[in-house]
């Protein structure tokens, strides 16, 4: 058995398939490391009923697959179940065994994620939490307009240059999953924050005397320290705008995606545009968007309309 002090003991079969995962199939460290946690929680689960991975009957994988489903979430008991099914088939595969007890199960359906947008008036009261004057204000209001105009991940902030900006056409590139470019247009408002910023007293106030790292004189949005703004650095900045504006504590800078999206359909725009603007590869993914637009329909209307209430 080998001991990890997060994970607990795993047993050398099942270390002999994560090593697989790695070499064999190029899955990476993070990958493998969420593997580990989540055989190791099945290797436990087992262990209670004094058996091991080479052992274990379609009942007892059924039961723990029966506990998961009462502790957990759908999308987490999917994951898991994921590995469990490829850890039995690599067993098999290998002549470790020979049957897999997981050839029956039926798997877990994972309910399509519905995306919670900020309402108009949120954004607003989000942008407006960076109204300072300051150099840093002028950053992170411009950082948010940006982000709320494009839909653009915060991947695709940080790696954001200033060759990517177009500020008298209004347009930017983005580099979205897979290294895919594409041009988005922004408006006045983006606008005028991202001027506001490189105008003196903004982005050249953060110049450092030396600058640390190649590429960072080109990058957009510019740390304190005059470094490029990293990941972490943008969702402290989100998380205070949020917490300044009295949103909900569990949103992300990816909610201005979602909003960015849906917005737009509400006012009509066609799906396959935003599809674009996006950078989704199917249009079914953009989607999704659509069924927000269609719920918030059915709200105004039965709030609104007289005729809507039952009585």
């Amino acid at each position: 058995m080998i001991e990890s002090e997060d994970e607990g003991f795993i047993s050398s079969e099942v270390d002999s398939f994560l090593i697989w995962l790695e070499t064999e199939r190029g899955r990476r460290p993070n990958t493998i490391a969420a593997y580990r946690r989540d055989l190791a929680q099945y290797e436990r689960s087992l262990k209670l009923s004094g058996l091991s991975v080479l052992a274990a009957p379609e009942e007892e994988v059924q039961k723990y697959l029966v506990g998961l489903q009462i502790e957990a979430a759908p999308a987490t008991v999917a994951r898991k179940l994921t590995a469990v099914r490829m850890l039995h088939r690599y067993l098999v595969t290998e002549n470790l065994r020979a049957d897999d007890p997981t050839d029956q199960l039926e798997g877990t359906r994972v309910p399509a994620g519905i995306p919670k947008p900020l309402d108009e008036a949120q954004v607003v009261a989000l942008l407006e939490v960076f109204s300072a004057n300051d150099a840093i204000s002028r950053r992170n209001r411009a950082l948010l307009e940006l982000m709320y105009a494009t839909g653009a991940r915060v991947g695709e902030m940080v790696a954001l240059s200033l060759s990517d900006v177009d500020l008298q056409k209004g347009l930017v590139r983005l580099f979205g999953k897979g290294a895919k470019e594409r041009i988005v247009p922004f408006g006045v408002h983006a606008l005028r924050a991202l001027e506001h910023w490189y105008d003196e007293g903004g982005r050249p106030a953060l110049f450092p005397r030396q600058w640390r790292r190649r590429g960072d004189a080109e990058a957009v949005f510019l740390s304190a320290r005059g470094t490029r703004l990293t990941r972490q650095s943008m969702w402290n900045i989100f998380n205070e705008a949020a917490s300044s504006a009295g949103l909900d504590a569990e949103v992300s800078p990816h909610v201005l995606r979602h909003s960015c999206a849906t917005h737009l359909l509400d006012h009509g725009a066609d799906l396959r545009v935003v599809q674009e603007m996006l950078g989704h590869a199917t249009i079914s993914t953009t989607q999704v968007y659509t069924r927000v637009s269609q719920e918030r329909l059915w709200d105004t209307y039965q709030s609104a309309h007289p005729r809507a209430k039952r009585s």
